[in-house]
């Protein structure tokens, strides 16, 4: 599971906002049973302003053209107090037409360099705090015009990425321009000198907060001059010198909380500055090796002061922040929350610690470091879930992001540490990610979303969702228009679509309808959105019913789109597993031939096995494969250069893994059915490759291998080919060795075809250009041929139940043959009428073996049950079979396996009501 790290939501203004109430029963409101129509003109207007506050600046703005009133109030100064542009792209013309909107704007949040220099354009000179994300882009250039036009700024916070391109020089500036500056966290900065310091000590008397995050170098000496902070972070911060900060910062008379958490500072350091510094009351240290490894520095008393470590419980040093107020110490963030007279000095250091546990939980889960489970399962999980109940909401969004993030132990893989997952359902997570999701501010549900995605790759956790609700809630985010939520919905539900149990309620939800409708919402620049609706589409179609479901919406034409037309290899995967499954409910339902007619499908999946990317080529070439079950459209595939490209694939995939190696045989498999593609797969060189495939250690390659090798023997020039590529010998192998009785089966039938007489007489016609350049001794790989295949045929002979079966023809003595006879999987074999009348035609061969081999075919493929018996059974009647087999059953020179196999296959017949009177 991919984890991704973003923060976007909307903030509201200062203004207090009361929600809509709305009627507890029928009596009290509408009834939509009485039909009456709501003129929204009517609309008090402090009800539309409370609409109009839930939307996003986007929706506000189109809401506002509706009518005169609604553009009047849609201007309303308070809906305009904080703008969000994280949401959708912001250029200079959008932030244009904002403008005369932005007049009395005090809060902003942006992403991005584009929106950065489009900001100037809002022309709000008010402005109080800015925030912005994905900032590594952004330049001293952009950054200084943007403090220059805004002097009256209290807050500037760049991050959590990293602001790779500004310098101290864009410090300078802000310094300079923004005198009131009372809050400054950026992360990433390269170097950040004395010079800028000591401009912000210099010009920003009340600069309270400095947070320079993960920075590379930063002059302690000139922190030191910073006399207004009360809080400073360097989370992460490296090349610091400790022994200068204790000497320093100890001296800053205002400083209360300090954050070094993610760093290399050492215990003594530390030290000194509890007992020398007067008002520094906290200090963060999370995720210090240094400390961590200090058994008598975790153990030491801080004379009053208190320390946030791994090693110490973060709830109970917090609690002791209120010793005159009684508090569970589980709960002291949310009874704080809740106070009604607050001490203003310790509700500035709980809104900081709130920011900086967020911050830097969200770090560590990041950096996946080993060793943390015990604190994860302790506390780290129930950290942020307290913090997700926060007021400050950036730090909502970190903790849920936070939360999407420490549970996942392995992205390659997308695998979950289960108990972390467990620590989360057992403090009640999933009801307030749930309830976080269901809110209005577009950020906080994306981050939700994500986190119920990651967590629900658990089975426990995707119940849990379920039951919840979850399932409804996700399908209707999935319907955002905001790109990020609705693509992280679409991965809760992608997750979620792997239980069977969860597939109807995702289709019943609207789900399907929905992820197609994104894949046409985002076709262009919505890559991550695209790959998860495809994949989730992907294992939904897996499931009968809810593949119908895909068909019915759209889904064939949206997901061969992608296939046509992205250049996302994770997009292109997703798509071509999602056709595949479509493709694979052949005779259920009409897809696989819905999916060959829709215009360029195979043509796509034809190119698709070229891609540079192997899970591409796999999922495209198992595609192909199901796709070549229906006749129209293994021809189609063929024309559409399908020969030689899976015949490319073959060759190029001999290191490949086992699922590519599988599919790619596969896919020949399924066109050799037809004599026309045989030929051409021979003539393309297909026999060595799948000769090379045919020795892999997996199972299901041997299968494939053999399967299509067996159909490519059928014709006596393939045949050939395959013996003078070495062939015999693989076959040889595969018919003794392989541990699948399929692959034994199939290779020990295309021994048979190549050995019952017709491949001598093509050899003797010599039409094959390279039997003129090979010397074989056909005869000799014969007698080895027969050897192996008379070996095979006696591993399902049991001599107690055969001498049973000749001793009498009674019912129970051949059942018990053919139950130790039969191959399950053999049943979804279908022969065409050439190839029942090859195998006809053997039981008349002079060798004794061929004609047990055939018998022991026949059986296979005539067992009442079977998925193709009675097309088979239809065939042999057709053919003439029963007189055959009669005479091959009562042949005095006949072995025992062929004469008890002949009358199995009788009897098979007889079953099947076929046989007529003779």
């Amino acid at each position: 599971m991919s984890r991704r790290v973003r923060r976007k939501v909307a903030r509201r203004g200062k203004e207090a906002v009361v929600l809509l109430s709305y009627p507890e029963n029928e009596d009290e409101g509408l009834s939509l049973d009485r039909k009456e129509v709501v003129d929204w003109t009517r609309l008090p207007d402090d009800t539309v302003i409370q609409l109009f506050s839930c939307l996003n600046y986007r929706d506000r703005a189109s809401l506002s053209s509706t009518c005169r009133t609604w553009r009047t109030l849609g201007i309303s100064p308070c809906l305009w107090h904080s703008l969000d542009l994280r949401a959708h792209k912001c250029g200079a013309t959008t932030a244009a037409s904002l403008a005369s909107r932005c007049v009395n704007l005090q809060k902003l949040r942006f992403r991005g360099a584009e929106s950065a220099d489009a900001i100037i354009n809002l022309q709000a000179k008010g402005l109080h705090e800015i925030s912005g994300d994905y900032c590594r882009k952004i330049t001293d250039a952009t950054l200084s015009v943007i403090v220059a036009r805004h002097e009256v700024l209290e807050s500037l916070q760049l991050g959590p990425d990293f602001c790779e391109r500004i310098s101290s020089d864009a410090i300078k500036a802000i310094a300079i321009c923004c005198p009131k500056l009372r809050k400054l966290r950026l992360s990433g900065i390269r170097e950040v000198d004395g010079d800028a310091i000591n401009a912000l000590a210099k010009h920003c008397r009340n600069l309270t907060d400095i947070g320079f995050i993960d920075c590379l170098n930063v002059d302690e000496m000139a922190l030191g001059n910073v006399v207004s902070v009360c809080f400073l972070s360097v989370a992460g911060t490296t090349n610091m010198k400790w022994g200068l900060v204790s000497q320093h910062w100890s001296k800053l008379p205002n400083l209360t909380g300090l954050d070094v958490s993610r760093t290399d500072v050492i215990p003594t350091a530390l030290s000194r500055l509890f007992s020398s510094s007067q008002s520094l009351k906290v200090l963060c240290a999370l995720n210090c090796q240094a400390l961590e490894e200090d058994a008598s520095f975790a153990s030491n008393n801080y004379k009053g002061k208190l320390l946030l470590a791994l090693f110490s419980d973060t709830f109970k040093i917090v609690a002791s922040l209120f010793a005159d107020i009684t508090m569970k110490e589980r709960n002291v963030f949310s009874d704080w929350r809740k106070l009604n007279n607050k001490d203003k000095n310790l509700d500035e250091i709980m809104t900081w610690l709130e920011w900086i546990l967020s911050h830097s939980l969200l770090r560590i889960a990041e950096s996946n470091t080993q060793g943390l489970d015990n604190f994860w399962l302790s506390q780290g999980a129930a950290l942020l879930l307290s913090l997700m109940h926060s007021s400050q909401e950036d730090v909502q969004e970190r903790a849920a992001t936070g939360l999407a993030t420490f549970v996942v132990i392995d992205d390659e893989n997308a695998s979950i540490d289960g108990g972390r997952a467990e620590a989360v359902i057992g403090d009640g997570g999933i009801r307030l990610l749930l309830n976080l999701a269901r809110s209005w501010r577009e950020g906080l549900q994306a981050e939700a979303a994500k986190a119920i995605a990651n967590l629900s790759v658990s089975t426990d956790v995707a119940k849990a969702v379920a039951e919840e609700g979850g399932i409804n809630i996700l399908a209707n985010l999935a319907r955002s228009m905001n790109r990020l939520v609705a693509e992280e919905a679409a991965g809760g539900l992608w997750n979620l679509s792997v239980g069977e149990e969860h597939k109807g309620a995702i289709a019943e939800a609207g789900g399907v309808k929905a992820l197609v409708d994104l894949i046409f919402k985002w076709s262009v620049g919505g890559d991550g959105v695209l790959e998860r609706a495809a994949g989730a589409l992907a294992n939904l179609a897996a499931d009968d019913k809810c593949s119908m479901e895909v068909a019915v919406v759209g889904g064939v034409h949206a997901l061969v789109m992608l296939a046509r037309n992205c250049k996302c290899e994770g997009v292109q995967e997703q798509a071509a597993r999602a056709l595949a499954n479509l493709a694979a409910h052949g005779d259920s339902n009409n897809n696989n031939a819905a999916v060959g007619q829709e215009a360029g499908a195979l043509e796509a999946l034809v190119q698709l096995t070229r891609s540079p990317h192997e899970g591409v080529r796999q999922e495209a070439a198992g595609a192909l494969w199901n796709l070549s079950f229906d006749d129209r459209n293994r021809e189609a595939i063929a024309a559409a250069g399908g020969v030689e490209a899976l015949v490319a694939l073959a060759h190029s995939c001999s290191n490949a893994s086992p699922g590519l190696q599988e599919r790619a045989a596969g896919a020949l498999w399924g066109l050799s059915v037809s004599e026309a593609n045989s030929i051409a797969i021979g003539r393309e060189g297909g026999v060595a490759p799948l000769i090379a495939l045919s020795r892999s250690d997996a199972e299901d390659v041997h299968e494939t291998a053999a399967g299509a090798l067996w159909n490519l023997a059928f014709n006596p020039g393939n045949a050939l080919r395959i013996v003078e590529e070495g062939g015999v010998p693989a076959l040889i192998h595969l018919c003794s060795s392989s541990k699948s009785k399929m692959a034994r089966f199939m290779a020990a039938l295309a021994l048979a075809y190549m050995f019952d007489g017709r491949m001598d007489e093509f050899a003797l016609i010599g039409t094959s250009s390279e039997s003129m350049s090979k010397s074989v001794s056909l005869d000799g790989a014969k007698r080895l041929a027969l050897k192996h295949i008379e070996a095979f045929v006696l591993t399902f002979s049991d001599p107690q139940a055969f001498s049973a079966a000749a001793a009498s023809s009674a019912p129970a003595a051949l059942t018990q043959v053919t139950e130790s006879a039969r191959i399950q999987e053999a049943g979804h074999l279908r022969c065409s009428g050439a190839e029942i009348g090859r195998f006809i035609a053997m039981l008349r061969n002079p060798s004794s073996i061929l004609k047990a081999c055939a018998a022991f075919a026949l059986l296979q493929f005539t067992i009442p049950g079977s998925r193709h018996a009675l097309h088979h059974a239809t065939l042999l009647q057709n053919a003439g079979a029963p007189r055959v087999l009669r005479a091959a059953a009562a042949a005095a020179t006949a072995p025992l396996e062929a004469k008890i196999f002949a009358k199995i296959v009788l009897r098979n017949l007889e079953h099947h009501q076929i046989e007529p009177s003779i």
